[in-house]
């Protein structure tokens, strides 16, 4: 049977409607004015003023400069091999770890979890890291964005959580019948846990891709830059003279600004992408996560 509400009840959802409404429209317009200038007319981008609900004279030209840009692709390839390399690392890294921890049995668990929850206050330092780095010979090389950021420690939290939640027993009828730890974890564990592991791909892919702060300090030749460095050029450094040549200073001002927001697009919607493929497991892999039945 519907209960009918309340005139108060209907009067806080109609607001509640209303207030969300905005919050969205707030949220999406910044991505909507970069996306409908970034196929604009750049000429008539520079004398618009205010909201830009449509683009301006519609035009490929951003589009078609930042793809004859060959850092761009440089970039996308170099970005896709950390990502791709990067996610599988951790991910494998991240399961032993939490494995580890999620047993019962094991000697002097709450210690060894008391040391890495202590990593996620307080560290060595920047230049101890580098240091490191530079030791191990991790510099300038794309594999010095992967092996040292191979275990997130939060992450690790939240599946050594959701592991902890299987059953016991399955994990005792898999010993009886003399299953070792590598098949209970690959044959048992990780199969009941594929929502939590959706949601780790997600929060170390966004990591990922979004990063550039420690491939801008260790990284030092150009053709082994990620795509978010060479982003970051171009946004903070107002470097986009390597696709606008040939053009009057005027021109190069105008387009440049278009450039801009079509690299930002370039380098943004293949992670939004992705989000729809892994949002069914997104809420229930996190709340498997964070609390422990």
């Amino acid at each position: 049977m519907k209960v009918k509400r309340s005139r108060g009840e209907q009067v806080f959802s109609v607001f509640n409607y209303i207030l969300l409404s905005a919050i969205i429209v707030i949220c999406l317009y910044p991505v909507w004015y970069v996306a409908a200038a970034s196929f604009s007319n750049s000429n008539l981008l520079t004398q618009h003023m205010g909201l830009l609900i449509k683009p301006l004279g519609f035009s490929l030209d951003a589009y078609k400069k930042v793809f004859q840009n060959p850092m761009i692709s440089r970039g996308y390839l170099n970005t896709l091999f950390i990502l791709v390399v990067g996610v599988i690392l951790d991910l494998i890294m991240t399961s032993l770890g939490a494995y580890f921890l999620s047993r019962k049995q094991v000697a002097l668990k709450r210690p060894i979890m008391i040391l890495i929850v202590f990593t996620m206050f307080f560290s060595g330092g920047m230049i101890p890291f580098y240091l490191n780095l530079k030791d191990l010979h991790l510099t300038n090389t794309l594999w010095g964005l992967i092996a040292p950021f191979m275990i997130s420690t939060y992450n690790l939290i939240i599946l050594r959580t959701s592991f902890e939640s299987i059953p016991e027993s399955l994990i005792e009828a898999a010993q009886i019948d003399g299953a070792g730890h590598i098949t209970i974890l690959t044959k048992i564990v990780i199969p009941l846990s594929k929502a939590i592991l959706a949601v780790m791909v997600l929060y170390y892919g966004v990591s990922i891709w979004n990063s550039w702060f420690w491939a801008s300090a260790i990284i030092r030749t150009r053709e082994m830059y990620p795509l978010q460095v060479i982003l970051r050029e171009i946004l903070m450094q107002n470097d986009v003279s390597s696709m606008t040549t040939g053009s009057s200073a005027m021109d190069t001002e105008a387009i440049g600004m278009t450039i801009k927001y079509a690299t930002i697009m370039v380098a943004t919607v293949p992670i939004l992408c992705v989000y729809p493929f892994l949002q069914k497991h997104f809420t229930k892999g996190t709340m498997v996560g964070a609390v422990k039945e």
